[in-house]
This record gives C-alpha cells, structure tokens and sequence, in this order.
C-alpha cells in the first residue's frame, strides 16, 4: 500500500516538471518582453481580502510566497508524516542512507557558498540557499531519462528531497521567522493544540480547513514564516482511518490538494519568482559573488555532499544502497539533488528581502536558476549512460539466457 502511494506521488510530481518548466521559461520570456514592467508591476500590487472584520493587505509576490506556498507546506508536512508512519521512511534501513546523504546534500553546498563569497566578496546570508532541493523538477528530470533505472532510486530521491525539505524549513523558521509577534503566534498555537485533541473524533473537511485557514491568517499576524505552522498543522492530521470511514483524513488531504499544489501553486510561484530581466544585464552582474555562489553550491556543492556521505555511509555499513543500483545511478540522482529551484527561490526571498526586481533578488534568481540547470543536465547526461547501460546489461543477459 505504501508503494503504491509513493509511486502515485512521484507520478504526480514527476509530470508537474512539464508544467514547471513552462511557468519559469515563461516568466522569463514575459520578464524580457514588451510586458515586463505590467508584469513587475503585477507582482508589487497590493491586494486585500476581507472577511467580515478580519482584513489582510499583501502584495501579490506575498500572497504568493506566504499564502499560497504555506499550503505546499502542508503537503511537505503531510507527506513527512505518512512516510515515516506507513512508507518508506518507516524502515529504518531505508530510512538511514537518505537522511545521511541529505544532511551532507546541505552542510556541503553552505560551506562551497560561504567559501566562495568569502573569496569573491559576496554577502554571507545567502548560504541556506543552496541547501534545497525541488522534488518536482528532480523527478521530472529522473522520468524523463531514468525510465529503465531501478525504482528504488526514485523512492532515494523522493526520501532525501522530503528529509531536505525539512531541513529547510527548519533553518526557515530559525533564519527568517524574526520580530514574532507572540499573542498571535500563541492563539495559532493553540488551535493546533484544539485540532490536535479534536482530531481523535470524527470531523468534516470543511473544519480542517477552517481550522488551517485559522491557523495562518494567526500567523500571517504574529510574523512568523507560514511554512512552520503549516507543517506543525499537517502533523496533527490523521493517518489512520476514522471507525466509522475506511477514509485516511491524511491520505484524503493529500490526494485533494496534492494536484493542486503540483500544477497551480508551484508553476504560479515559479511564474512569479522565476523571472528576471537581461535588460542592461552586464557581464560582472552575470557573475556577480552571489551568482557564482549559489550556482557553485548548487551544483558542486550539492554533488559531493549527497555522493560523498552516501558512498562514505555504504562503505562504514551505515547504510546500504537503493536495491539493483551502481554507484553511477547514485551518482545521477546527487546531481538531481542540485536542481534547488523552488525551494532556493523561496529561501532567496527570505534571505534578501525587497523588491523582486531589487540586484540582490536578480542575482539570487540568476543563480538559482544556473545551478539548477547546470545540475540539471549533467544528471540527465549521467543518467541517460546509466540507463543506456542498464538497457544494454539486460538485453545480454536475456541473449545468455536464451542460448
């Protein structure tokens, strides 16, 4: 059963890649094009939204980043919670060289990007940016090349990127959560703690939604990063199935909003994010110290962190290997692990905070985006010869066999 989630998850995420693919290019064309300051213009706009007395005034780049993505959130903290309950996280062997190989895939990109703004003169804060992975664009790559490779690299993937996204969004909480506003942050809190006892009965979707709904408009007050009480939210959610329904509140979460997660929320936020303008773009900004940083971190730093302390963990016996995997395969999908691209994006905005066409902004979405692609294609070359391979190993073996 476990499987079978995790396999209906990658199809989903793995197919949502199109999709990304398509809100960032086209950000970028509409960022460089006729329309480029209606869309900036676009994205600094104010909006409100008022329900009776309770009003909230965001910029659409806001309403974005901390309402929209607070419920890809939820999903990240749906999925943490029912891998480790019911999937693949649940057994601890599976579990082991993952974790392993994510905590070196974010200590080793900060020290490359320290080491190199340290060189090169760029600022320090932006080190957590190359520390994440995007689930989507990784599996959108792996699908697209490794379609012969073992599936047990696909749940590799999916395990690192969910245990990354975690590191994440802790370092959100301790980095960017500042100025907390704490009657707010504790009326959210305890709603949470009400949800959590309420949760034990039976209830309607329409009160978990009233209750998530609560929860971040408390914290949106408050000033802390939507992300963290949108995940403390998710874990409160059940997994198992209530006495009176075979249904899994949790399961029946994740399967209504994960599509909607997958190709409405991220494409839109790469579509607001995703787009700078080359326009009096010079040579010394393309490769300004924050540039090079982020994409060194990105894609050498992300590299020799995943395939180090997994091959080092497999050499130690602290973990083992995907079942039928090379270390060629394994060396492909730490390459995937420095496709950063929404998660970096939205850990850039944190870190450099201002005008989404402000130099800092420019040069931490040029990055990004040069690491990520960097990541990406050198992945899909290793992978694509892992595949190639893999294809050629069995047709021999099936010629043996038949002779």
């Amino acid at each position: 059963m476990a499987r079978k989630h995790t396999l209906a998850f990658l199809k989903t995420e793995a197919g949502s890649g199109a999709v990304l693919g398509f809100a960032a290019l086209a950000a970028l064309i509409v960022a460089n094009s006729p329309w480029s300051a209606d869309y900036f213009a676009w994205l600094k706009s104010v909006h409100a939204v008022q329900i009776g007395p309770l009003r909230l005034e965001e910029t659409i780049s806001d309403w974005i980043k901390e309402g929209l993505m607070a419920v890809f959130f939820l999903i990240v903290g749906l999925e943490i919670k029912y891998e480790v309950l019911k999937g693949e996280l649940s057994n601890p062997k599976k579990l082991a060289l993952p974790i392993l190989a994510a905590l070196g895939g974010m200590a080793v990109p900060g020290l490359v990007y320290l080491a190199v703004a340290g060189t090169l003169g760029g600022p320090t804060q932006g080190w957590p940016i190359p520390l994440a992975t995007d689930i989507a664009f990784a599996l959108a790559v792996f699908a697209m090349v490794g379609r012969s490779l073992p599936a047990s690299l696909r749940v590799f993937l999916l395990t690192l990127a969910i245990v990354d996204d975690l590191g994440a969004i802790a370092l959100i909480a301790i980095l960017f959560s500042q100025g907390v506003q704490w009657v707010p942050l504790l009326a959210a809190l305890g709603v949470i703690a009400v949800f959590a006892v309420l949760g034990r009965r039976r209830m309607a979707a329409a009160f978990w939604v009233l209750g998530f709904a609560a929860v971040w408009y408390l914290t949106v007050l408050s000033g802390l990063s939507t992300s963290l009480t949108a995940v403390a939210f998710a874990l409160i959610v059940p997994v198992d199935p209530r006495r009176e329904t075979s249904q899994s509140p949790l399961k029946d979460a994740m399967h209504d909003l994960h599509p909607y997660v997958a190709y409405l929320v991220l494409p839109l936020f790469a579509f607001a994010k995703a787009g700078v303008s080359f326009a009096g773009l010079s040579l010394e900004q393309a490769f300004a110290p924050l540039v090079v940083a982020i994409a060194l971190g990105l894609f050498i730093g992300k590299q020799i962190g995943v395939f180090g302390v997994a091959w080092l963990a497999v050499k130690l016996g602290l973990g083992d290997k995907p079942s039928g995997a090379g270390w060629m395969q394994l060396y492909g999908v730490s390459l995937l692990c420095g496709i950063g691209f929404t998660m970096s994006l939205f850990i850039g905005v944190l870190a450099f905070p201002g005008a989404v066409d402000s130099v800092e902004q420019i040069e931490v979405k040029l990055g990004v985006i040069g690491g990520s692609l960097l990541s990406g294609l050198a992945a899909a070359v290793i992978l694509s010869l892992a595949d190639a391979a893999q294809k050629k190993r069995r047709h021999l073996k099936s010629v043996a066999s038949a002779e």
